[in-house]
């Protein structure tokens, strides 16, 4: 069951995609991710409690699990919705966001003192390649400023918290990490409304099961599972599998919306495939 999380997690990821402008249509960005992790705290604080899982922990540990949220939840997603919301191309954003992996390979030798093959560099970079003629960048045209830089602090967010994460210095079950990491996100939204904003959200019907969907599918199962496969293998190896989230998002796109799949979207899903099968054949 274990081998088959990272396929798992990577529909439930990719399928956060197609969900993620129909919220932003509905709702300021902060605005529905508050939302979305005051729902998730709850939920892991009712599991943790089901589970008999102490819910009150050591100081050290609460910073280390709040911050991590604040990194992944807070500036990782509210960097990107914000940037939908300003315009920037879904496709743009995801490429400037799949660099990730090559960030934390070359992060994770000095900080984690992981060993990054020669192999892993390959599939990286093919995992890349793949993921780009996928998206089909036109770098020329509709990137606005604000958009670009809420991108490049998301990638660098995402990067951070994976590395963080793998640093933690504690084993607390899943259920009571997450609780914190949903507070620390829920937290940094709530800061950003209280100051920045003017908030607002329709609850209409397709707002009601986007939510539901990137709460119950992506915060419950798809990051659940990530944070499982950061703590039981490499950062480095573990991180590749997300150059697989915008072809799988791209054949999703085609199935449930109907958007065209050309044949460089279906080739450059295969060089993606076989970037991350080199990259991770040998763990996860």
């Amino acid at each position: 069951m274990v081998k088959i999380f990272p396929f798992i997690f990577i529909i439930l990821w990719s399928s956060a995609f197609i969900t993620t402008k129909p919220l932003i249509d509905n709702s300021d960005p902060f605005s529905a991710l508050a939302f979305r992790f005051s729902i998730v705290a709850v939920g892991f604080f009712i599991f943790s409690i089901i589970s008999k899982n102490k819910i009150l922990i050591k100081k050290k540990f609460f910073f280390e699990s709040f911050f991590s949220g604040v990194l992944f939840h807070g500036l990782y997603l509210g960097g990107v919705f914000f940037a939908v919301s300003q315009g920037m191309p879904t496709a743009i954003a995801a490429l400037i966001v799949t660099l990730q992996p090559i960030l934390t390979n070359a992060l994770s030798g000095p900080i984690l003192d992981e060993k990054v093959s020669f192999n892993q560099w390959l599939g990286v970079m093919l995992g890349f390649v793949g993921a780009a003629m996928v998206l089909g960048i036109d770098v020329g045209d509709g990137i606005p400023l604000t958009g670009f830089i809420a991108t490049v602090i998301s990638l660098i967010a995402i990067t951070t918290s994976t590395i963080w994460q793998k640093k933690l210095s504690n084993n607390l079950p899943l259920s009571v990490s997450n609780f914190y990491q949903a507070v620390g996100g829920l937290s940094f939204h709530l800061l950003v409304i209280i100051f920045f904003i003017d908030p607002y959200i329709n609850f209409t019907k397709t707002f009601i099961i986007a939510m539901s969907h990137q709460i119950f599918l992506v915060s419950f199962g798809a990051f659940t599972i990530l944070m499982y496969l950061i703590k039981k293998n490499s950062a480095s190896k573990t991180v590749s599998i997300f150059f697989l989230i915008p072809p799988t998002s791209a054949l999703m796109a085609w199935v449930f919306l109907n958007e065209k799949l050309n044949t460089l979207d279906i080739f450059g899903f295969i060089v993606a495939s076989v970037g991350v099968y080199i990259a991770t054949r040998n763990k996860i």
